[in-house]
């Protein structure tokens, strides 16, 4: 009880549904206020000026008779009517003497007498008035005096007060009470209104706290009504798309942290072997020594290369390698060389003098990989690996198990692996780095399925004599390629399947 009577004294602390009906009420009672009270002044101005002018009239009509030589005294039937629920009369001698009516149905009314009266009742001009305000037999009276003339008396009427101000009360009353229903009403409304539009907010609300302190992504915020165009309903839209977005990004860095380390396994694998083989370094031949050495230097730049192109892929970044020409013969030969070692397969190359400008390191690496690839996947095979470059279109060709006409559309994707290369070391990275290296120098992905079983996977660039092509084309997935301009390839393209 204390912490609620602490809460309601503290606004600040209020929900926000509290604090709508609160508002609502506020507002209203401050709008029903204002016309509370000028409507309340305006009745009460008018109703006083009606009976101030009933009261003045009635004086003045009075005075006019009794200045007429014709008055006879009880037999008009003004006095008659003067006594009424708000007037009354009576008759006041020169000495101070009342006469007041009498009725069955008429209590004895005496109006006070002050010395001006007496004064007016002795006044010799019949007609002269005086008026005045008294108190008298519990009311508040309007009393006009009325001298008959010659010293006669005169004639005393008096308005009643008290009905008129009953009747403002009762009329306060009315207004306030129906302000307090109206302000009732409103904080109602308020509240109802803020339920409707703030209990959405503090669904959403409680979903940011539980994924604040559990961490937890897969919170899916309730709409309350999902369709609803209004900004709350967008919110909450908004709100799970964002979480759908963040829990994506935090399985991709996962998956990313814990898959890099197959994409570094062969470099990794390859300089252990030649470091265990320095320590027999003096009892190598020299041209033993210096295959080695050139061993080690190339297989510590791929790894290098390697981490770059993972960083690279990891923030949507590029290292700042100098473009120049690359001749794809020799980039092709330089990746033979390392997958003959690496592998003991044997690797054909058919190579034109198709020149692309690029960066030399990024480009090996995106003919690299799916060389690496085929030669993984038909680990057992005894065909040659092939190579072909022509008019700057890179095909890669093995005799492996080929790639799932379901799948073709899908190898280039970050983290994808066949249901068949999940038990063979890789993270799905390899081809989607290799469409970005391609993407990047202006060129187009392709993967098929090879003639006679296999597949094809690669690459087309545009060469020294083509205009390059805008980097941020985007390169086609899946299918059979375009046919190279000297003639349809001896294959169809694939991709990298892990």
């Amino acid at each position: 009880m204390h912490d609620v009577l602490r809460r309601l004294g503290s606004p600040g602390g209020w929900r926000l549904g509290t604090k709508f009906a609160a508002l609502f009420a506020l507002v209203t009672a401050v709008v029903g206020l204002l016309m509370g009270t000028l409507g309340y002044s305006t009745a009460a101005l008018l109703i006083r000026s009606d009976a101030q002018d009933e009261f003045e009239a009635t004086a003045e009509q009075l005075s006019s008779e009794l200045s007429s030589p014709s008055l006879a005294l009880g037999s008009g039937g003004t006095l008659n009517f003067l006594h009424s629920e708000s007037f009354t009369y009576q008759g006041l001698s020169s000495s101070g003497a009342v006469s007041v009516p009498i009725g069955a149905d008429k209590g004895i009314e005496v109006l006070p007498v002050r010395p001006s009266d007496r004064a007016v009742a002795a006044e010799k001009a019949p007609g002269a008035m005086r008026t005045r305000e008294d108190a008298s037999n519990g009311e508040k009276y309007r009393i006009a005096t009325v001298s008959i003339g010659d010293g006669r008396g005169a004639i005393q009427i008096g308005q009643r007060l008290s009905p008129m101000e009953r009747m403002l009360d009762v009329l306060a009353l009315q207004i306030l009470g129906v302000g307090a229903l109206v302000v009732l009403c409103a904080a109602g409304a308020g509240w109802l209104v803020s339920r409707r539009v703030t209990g959405r907010l503090v669904l959403l609300t409680e979903t940011a706290e539980r994924v604040s302190s559990t961490g937890r992504l897969d919170l899916v915020a309730p709409e309350n009504g999902g369709d609803s165009p209004d900004e709350v309903g967008r919110l909450g839209r908004a709100f799970n798309a964002m979480l759908a977005r963040l829990a994506g990004s935090e399985e991709e860095k996962r998956r990313l942290v814990q898959n890099a380390s197959h994409e570094l396994r062969t470099p990794l694998t390859s300089l252990r072997t030649n470091v265990s083989v320095l320590r027999s370094f003096e009892r190598l031949s020299p041209d033993a020594q210096r295959r080695l050495l050139d061993d080690l230097q190339g297989e510590t730049r791929e790894l290098s290369g390697l981490v770059d192109e993972l960083v690279q892929l990891a923030t949507g970044t590029r290292e700042d390698e100098r473009p120049r020409d690359v001749p794809l013969a020799g980039l092709a030969e330089r990746v033979a060389e390392r997958t003959r070692r690496r592998t003991g397969r044997e690797v054909v190359v058919d190579a034109d003098g198709s020149t692309v400008h690029g960066r030399p390191t990024a480009l090996e690496r995106a003919l690299s990989n799916p060389v690496e690839n085929a030669a993984k996947f038909d680990a057992e095979g005894t065909a040659p690996i092939e190579i072909s470059v022509r008019n700057g279109r890179v095909e890669v060709r093995d005799r492996g198990p080929g790639i799932d006409e379901a799948e073709l559309g899908h190898v280039f994707e970050r983290f994808f692996r066949s249901p068949a290369a999940r038990a063979l070391p890789g993270s799905g990275l390899g081809l989607s780095m290799v469409e970005e290296i391609v993407r990047s120098h202006g060129g187009t992905v392709f993967a098929a399925n090879r003639e006679g079983g296999g597949a094809v996977i690669g690459f087309t660039l545009p060469t020294m004599a083509e205009p390059p092509a805008p980097n941020d084309t985007p390169a086609p997935r899946g299918g059979p390629p375009p046919a190279p301009p000297n003639g349809p390839p001896s294959g169809p393209p694939p991709a990298d399947r892990g």
